[in-house]
């Protein structure tokens, strides 16, 4: 708390300042979700019972999936793999991680031959298998050529005409060119044929394998939120009549069961949020926790990182607060004054700073505070370090925008992009590392801060998707210049060919990451590099249809009930 002797050295603010507003939307939910532990302290001998026996169930079945994965492998790869793709688009997959990757590494060495060209076996020219093939195998990390393709290729080069009428391979098809890297024109041409041809059918299919195409045009699973496409996979599943019912009930009865330990979280971080009690002493900031939480589930919904979990959640919504000091409320004078605060990382910081500000300032050293307890206690105390400085590189970015805008200085798109790496997906990145188990180490933490081609691809991803889409609301209420209006002035050209050009950029970015997640690139390990993945997932999901984080609709709230509110019906 502030001594006496710090508000009375605090900086009065003016009352003749003219400040900018932003008239952001309120928050929707309320205080919903602190009811949660309410509810369940009034409930909780049922609810325990109820659980002790779901998760005896879920446990039982868990064993007759994984014989499974295991059972020998028949002579036709492709229903071991179809089992392996319905187990990771269903949401447990995260159980077999070691039984997914022993199957798929066995698949791959059965259908290579001494040179290392693709062998089809029984599946030759099934272009449903081997497109699948191609995907899980490079979504593991492994990095198998794209030359397999070109069987499906006529005599003048073009993919044949005969597999029009195969969806069920063109989908597959589809799906695996969303892990093309740089280079791989098969799968550009393949990415266009596909498209072409899905669109043409996908409301002349039958159910359920309509909804499968429209929603993959509309979202390619690779690029999807891994929770969210697991709960709209189940009910497309379960309309399928060769479904498993085993492994059916097992992802409801585990999905529930998570969606409990979510609840929970979000009703902690809700409560968290309210003591804080940002909403009236920072009126101008967006309340936005629950769409805090949710961009911390998105990085990771498994069990074992709930401390990660919260505390990147935790950081959310202290930047998105700190993020609305910098863009809607804060005078120039001010913001050098927090940003020198921030550097500093100390309470006597606190003296000078104006009383809105102190408010933000305690809550960060708080909650730092907090979080460098927990990790003492783990002996990890040397993260909190970074954590701190990740911060700083993101006021530091802030402040640099600020400047610009005090300045009315419009970038160039490489100054820009070269900023977007401080205020974009670093800290995040940084911060989603700190909390996870003895998987990090400093080593990995001084890659993060190297600004891997991987990071810069993501926050190139992130804010290009959020200046396309939020662009013309940002500069109505006085922001400094998007990409969108930086590429405009030094091309000059209109704002849909600057849209055209940056959206190119995206789609590069993500060949970059696709690149650096192939095992041969990278000696960083995979559940580190599937953070970063993660939070590109959640700025493609939130940012399809403009800035739903901001400005919350029925979009974003639907979201929210599927993955926080209505349990999965078993």
């Amino acid at each position: 708390m502030s001594s006496p002797s710090q508000a009375h050295t605090s900086k009065k603010i003016p009352s003749d300042v003219n400040r900018r507003s932003a008239n952001f939307p309120p928050n929707f939910w309320g205080d919903y979700f602190l009811s949660y532990a309410s509810v369940v302290v009034g409930n909780s001998l049922r609810l325990i019972e109820k659980n002790i026996e779901a998760e005896k169930l879920v446990q039982e079945l868990k064993e007759n999936v994984k014989r499974m994965i295991l059972a020998p492998t028949p002579c036709k790869h492709s229903d071991k793999l179809d089992l392996v793709d319905t187990i990771q688009r269903l949401g447990v997959s995260y159980h077999f991680e070691d039984e997914i990757d022993e199957v798929l590494q066995q698949i791959r060495k059965d259908s290579y031959d001494g040179s290392h060209q693709h062998q089809g076996r029984d599946d030759d020219h099934n272009l449903h298998a081997d497109a699948l093939y191609f995907r899980l195998l490079r979504q593991q990390g492994y990095d198998i050529s794209c030359e397999m393709f070109n069987k499906f290729k006529d005599d003048e080069g073009k993919f044949k005409e005969s597999l029009v009428n195969d969806v069920i391979g063109l989908l597959s098809l589809y799906e695996a060119t969303q892990l093309r890297v740089h280079g791989e024109d098969i799968l550009e041409e393949a990415l266009t044929f596909t498209t072409t041809h899905l669109k043409s059918v996908e409301n002349r299919l039958s159910s359920p394998l309509s909804k499968l195409v429209t929603h993959a045009l509309y979202q390619p699973f690779w690029k999807g939120n891994p929770r969210l496409e697991a709960r709209r996979y189940l009910s497309i599943y379960q309309e399928d009549d060769s479904h498993n019912e085993t492994l059916l009930t097992f992802a409801k009865l585990d999905f529930n069961l998570l969606q409990q330990v979510h609840q929970k979280e979000l009703s902690e971080i809700s409560r968290w949020s309210k003591d804080l009690d940002f909403v009236s002493k920072l009126p101008f900031a967006r309340d936005r926790i629950v769409e805090s939480y949710l961009w911390g589930l998105g990085c990771y919904f498994e069990p074992q990182y709930d401390f990660a979990r919260m505390t990147l959640s935790k950081v959310i919504g202290l930047i998105v607060g700190i993020d609305d000091i910098y863009d809607v409320y804060g005078t120039f004078e001010e913001l050098e004054l927090f940003t020198e605060a921030v550097e500093r990382w100390d309470i006597s910081a606190m003296d000078r700073l104006p009383q809105y500000m102190k408010v933000c300032y305690q809550a960060m050293l708080d909650s730092y505070t907090e979080m460098e307890e927990k990790l003492r206690n783990e002996g990890n105390l040397y993260r909190i370090h970074y954590a701190r400085e990740a911060m700083k590189v993101l006021v530091r970015g802030y402040m640099r925008e600020a400047k610009w805008f005090h300045r009315k200085y419009t970038p160039t798109l490489d100054e820009y992009l070269s900023a977007a790496l401080d205020t974009s997906s670093f800290s995040l990145a940084v911060t989603s590392f700190i909390g996870m188990g003895d998987i990090v180490t400093k080593d990995s933490l001084d890659w993060v801060f190297s600004d891997p081609k991987i990071l810069k691809a993501a926050s190139l991803i992130g804010r290009l998707k959020n200046d396309i889409k939020s662009h013309q609301f940002e500069q109505k209420r006085g922001h400094v210049a998007s990409a969108v209006e930086c590429y405009m002035k030094q091309y000059d050209v209109a704002e849909e060919e600057a849209t055209l050009g940056l959206s190119k950029q995206v789609n590069n970015a993500w060949k970059d990451i696709n690149e650096a997640l192939l095992h041969q690139t990278t000696t960083i390990p995979m559940p580190l590099l599937l953070r970063i993945l993660n939070l590109t997932r959640v700025v493609e999901v939130l940012y399809k249809h403009g800035d739903a984080f901001t400005n919350t609709g029925t979009f974003l709230k639907d979201i929210v009930v599927s993955l926080l509110v209505e349990p999965v019906h078993l």
